[in-house]
């Protein structure tokens, strides 16, 4: 299975989990999690990250390598349904990531603020101020 076609995969399933797909909370880890709504999935994500870093600076000390890894694919998982309950998959993300390719993070960066001091400005005149 390909990159691509393990993420579609795992995107179908989490779909496949959601309450409103009949995802079963008392069967199913992800249906619980989208059942409890975003706080129960983004505290996930809260703890996902910092065992990430816990992981990569254990391995930065002679640690496991290999649990920067795993704590990642946890991540990465939880990621996932957030971006399901959102309406979005993996594939609006490599689809922004292949936006962003070819760019410096300096030149992203930028562009992001400029399109947001836009999004400002416009809300600020529609608001009449």
């Amino acid at each position: 299975m390909s990159h691509a076609e393990l993420l579609a995969h795992l995107t179908a399933v989490i779909e496949s989990r959601k309450p409103a797909a009949g995802g079963d909370p008392d069967t199913s880890y992800v249906a619980r999690l989208l059942a409890k709504g975003p706080d129960a999935f983004l505290k996930k994500i809260g703890e996902e990250a910092t065992e990430v870093v816990m992981a990569a600076k254990d391995a930065d000390h002679g640690g496991p390598r290999h649990k920067v890894v795993s704590e990642m694919a946890d991540l990465w998982f939880h990621g996932m349904v957030a971006l399901a309950h959102y309406g979005f998959s993996a594939a609006d993300v490599v689809a922004e990531l292949a936006r962003r390719e070819g760019l410096s993070g300096l030149e992203e960066k930028a562009l992001r603020k400029a399109r947001q001091r836009d999004i400002d400005d416009a809300s600020r005149e529609g608001a009449g101020t």
